[in-house]
Formats: C-alpha cells, structure tokens, sequence
C-alpha cells in the first residue's frame, strides 16, 4: 500500500493513495499524521479504515508533503556502496558511517530544491530512505524487518564545499529545502525483506547513477542494527541508506544541480520522486 503526508484545507493529513484517489485517513482513523499512526501500530488496522473513508481526493488537490514531514530522528549513511567509496578515495568502513538531516531540510516530491545563495556546488544523492515502523533498542539484525514500515524514495542533496568545510557533514547536508523525500511509502508488506531494490537517479532525463540494494556495504539489517545500539529507534524515525557512485562532485567536470533543472531518484517497486531545482531568492 502507498501511504503518503498531505496538507489539504491548510490541515495537515495522511492518507492511502488508491486506484480511486488519496483516502484521507487523518479524517477517520483517530491518527492526525502519518507518525501517529505509526506509533499505535495501525497499519494492519489500513483496510477497515480505507472503507470508512468516504470519496478520495484527486492527487493534484492536495499539497504533497514529505512522507513523514516531522520525523523524530532522520539518520543518514555515509559511504554504503562500494563504487561511491571508490570515486571518494575512501576505504572500505568498519562501521556505517552515521550522520543527521534536520526536517526542515527535507521537501516533497514536486516541492521545488533550493540552491542556496552561498554556493554554486548543490549536488544530487539518490536513495532508498526506511521508515522506522516501531520503538526498539539494541535490535538484532536477524529481527530488523520487524522494525521497517516501508519503504521511499530519497534526495539527500548536498551542498559540496560545505561538507567539506570539517570532517563533520552536518552543514552540507542540511540547508533548508535541499532534501527529498517522497512522493510516498510503499509498506514492508509489499516489496519481500532482502530483495534487491533497485534504484536510478536522473537529471533532465539522463541517467546519473544505477544502483541495487544488495550492493551495500551495510545492509539494511546491519543499518537498523547498528543505529538502535546507540540510540532508541522510534515510529517514524527515517534512515536513508547511502548514494550509490556517479555524484556529481566526482565527474570531470563536476555536474552540479542549477535552476532549471529536474532531478528524479526512482526507487524500484514503489515510486519515482521528482523536484525542479531553484536558486534562493535575494
């Protein structure tokens, strides 16, 4: 099932996108948001809830928003396929290499990206993002499945030569509405535990990167593993798995995002996000 975040009538909302529309399930669930529902573990309660529902909205009727629009905790892999490693000169990692993204930093599919006025560098970082669907700590890998919601396309745009200003990422990774992340998740139920998800980056239409689950270095086990060792994860929480090589700050030349642009991150089995790349206004 592809569930999405929504504003409509200026009231934020979550729904079932349907061969009929988007059922607005906020209005009948008892769940405002999409975490809410989440943390009472309503999933399985989807059908029952999509029948009370009444007429579906029309997709382009509503303002798209990220698919969890305030997640508790977004966390970020580094370096997690091995062709990226290589085109960064870096070796191959004992641990995940973990790193945040604040919410604000985060758009919706169609939701224009901004090229922040201090830099010319915006690059693109297709990914597969995870939606945490439970509370866990100290989670073994051989139970991680458990944990996993589903599943959604992710951007996590970076602006360059911010990354590099320390070895700490977190400035270049988080400048407000520079990361995707939608158009929806699409649930565990859907897509086996362990297949191996494609995923394609595009910009204006031409590929830029290819890639498939199985090529992690860490594999989503590993990852929700790893995290709730050191922190408890909660329904919710968004753990973006790692972009693949082809970044545009390591082709020769470098292909950096500008206005104008398109760039789309196509995860295989659930959906293709797409954003316009703008320049910040004055």
């Amino acid at each position: 099932m592809k569930l999405l975040s929504f504003r409509v009538n200026g009231q934020e909302s979550w729904g079932a996108l349907t061969e009929a529309g988007i059922v607005d399930l906020g209005k009948v669930s008892g769940y405002a948001l999409l975490r809410v529902a989440l943390e009472h573990n309503a999933l399985p309660e989807l059908p029952a809830m999509i029948e009370q529902a009444g007429d579906a909205l029309r997709l382009e009727d509503v303002e798209l928003l990220p698919v969890v629009p305030h997640p508790p905790k977004i966390f970020c892999i580094g370096t997690n396929y091995h062709d990226h490693r290589i085109e960064t000169g870096r070796e191959v990692p004992e641990k995940p290499v973990v790193f945040a993204r604040f919410a604000n930093s985060q758009v919706a599919h169609g939701q224009p990206i901004i090229r922040p006025r201090v830099s010319e560098q915006l690059d693109f970082e297709g990914e597969i993002a995870i939606i945490i669907a439970k509370r866990g700590r100290n989670i073994a890998e051989a139970d991680a499945w458990e944990y996993v919601a589903g599943y959604a396309p992710y951007n996590d745009g970076t602006i360059r030569d911010w990354q590099r200003h320390t070895h700490q990422w977190i400035p270049g990774k988080n400048f407000v509405a520079t990361g995707g992340f939608g158009p929806w998740m699409v649930t565990r139920d859907e897509i086996a535990d362990g297949a191996d998800i494609s995923l394609v980056t595009r910009l204006n239409g031409q590929e830029v990167q290819r890639t498939s689950a199985h090529l992690m270095i860490f594999s989503i086990p590993q990852l929700i593993a790893y995290c709730s060792t050191f922190t408890e994860l909660e329904p919710g929480d968004v753990i973006v798995t790692g972009t693949p090589g082809g970044v545009g700050g390591k082709r020769n030349p470098p292909l950096w995002m500008k206005s104008g642009d398109t760039v789309e991150v196509e995860v295989g089995g659930v959906g293709t996000l797409s954003n316009p790349i703008i320049d910040e206004k004055a």
